[in-house]
């Protein structure tokens, strides 16, 4: 079984989802692949100790601190590769960002390849089911574009912005697929 409740935060409704033990998914609401990992069907019931953990750990992000993924059992769906991409997104320290093509040398490095796709990487980390919690927020095009975001660049921006990241080298993209 699936469970699901919401929690109102400062960039809008998010909606969780748990195997009862671990959180599964934490979407925005309108999340571009909003609800894309689970397909079973999802039971609200908010008492459930990890949804109280994620709303803890979400009240204290949106409250300036720096809380630890670790904090939270988190448990993605997702194949290998996303996984390892999502596993990358947990190593980006707060207020800080990495390129796609950053992610990519290192996944090709961790799985032994020549070389990996920045677009590969670019499908993974959108497809991150767990928004916010693995920080797929952090993650900006080579050149300082804010290209890309599930929730919608404006989300992105906020989270940017509350981690206190230096937005003076970022920009947002005028024209292109990713916006």
């Amino acid at each position: 079984m699936i469970y699901s409740t919401r929690y109102s935060s400062p960039i809008g409704s998010i909606l969780l989802a748990s195997n009862g033990e671990s959180l599964m998914a934490l979407w925005l609401e309108g999340q571009k692949y909003f609800g894309s990992t689970i397909k079973e069907e999802m039971v609200e019931k908010s008492d459930l100790p990890i949804f109280c953990n994620t709303k803890n750990w979400l009240d204290r992000y949106f409250d300036g601190q720096k809380p630890a993924i670790s904090e939270l059992s988190i448990a993605p769906n997702g194949g290998t590769f996303r996984k390892a991409v999502w596993d990358i997104l947990c190593e980006i320290p707060y207020g800080e960002y990495i390129t796609y093509g950053e992610i990519a040398k290192i996944v090709a490095t961790r799985m032994n390849k020549e070389r990996m796709s920045s677009q590969a990487v670019g499908g993974a980390v959108g497809h991150n089911p767990i928004s916010i919690i693995i920080p797929c927020h952090r993650v900006v095009g080579k050149n300082g574009s804010l290209t890309g975001y599930a929730g919608g660049l404006d989300k992105k921006i906020k989270l940017l912005e509350l981690e206190g990241v230096d937005m003076s080298k970022l920009f947002r993209p005028t024209k292109g697929t990713a916006l």
